[in-house]
């Protein structure tokens, strides 16, 4: 599992320099690691300026949060190394549709209250009340966009159709390869 995640992210573009193992009996609800374990993490990055730390687990967006929030960097799970490495090799219009919905989906858990400093802006005219919080701005811009994504990959599927339809009229012979990340 681990020599996996290395080759995970070597295929990503990160180079892995440290790699840290813990047991638990059961994952911490707010950092997944625990308390000792999330301080040695500290001083690992502190020590070497580690940029990107990649857990081999999926986290839970407060646990990502949380873990960011403590190591002061930037933190990623096995999940969206996995959609970043599938957004960097798609190569069709269709894929690269696709991706970017799984991603987009993804990050819709994972929005956070980041725009404190103008997060109750008064109302329009005669500031009746408070207008839409930036949160709520993200996830509106974020739900427009996914709606827009499936639009587009729905018409995608059904240009697709079509194309199969004229290929099995007219008896073309076909073969497909599938591969997991590579």
């Amino acid at each position: 599992s681990l020599e996996e995640l290395s080759l995970l992210s070597s295929s990503a573009g990160a180079d892995p320099f440290i790699v840290i193992v813990g047991k638990r009996s059961r994952p911490d609800a707010s950092l997944f690691i625990g308390a000792g374990k999330a301080q040695e993490l500290a001083l690992a990055v502190a020590e070497n300026q580690i940029d990107i730390i990649i857990f081999n687990h999926v986290l839970t967006p407060a646990q990502q949060r949380n873990l960011e929030r403590l190591l002061k960097t930037r933190v990623v799970d096995r999940t969206t190394l996995i959609l970043d490495i599938f957004a960097q090799r798609a190569k069709s219009h269709e894929g690269k549709v696709q991706v970017e919905l799984a991603q987009l989906q993804h990050l819709s858990t994972r929005l956070i209250r980041g725009w404190t400093h103008v997060e109750r802006q008064k109302g329009g005219i005669g500031l009746r009340g408070p207008g839409e919080t930036q949160l709520e701005i993200d996830r509106r811009l974020l739900g427009e966009r996914v709606k827009a994504l499936g639009i587009r990959l729905e018409k995608l599927q059904r240009q697709r159709e079509t194309q199969r339809r004229a290929r099995d009229k007219g008896n073309v012979f076909s073969v497909s390869l599938v591969g997991y990340t590579n």
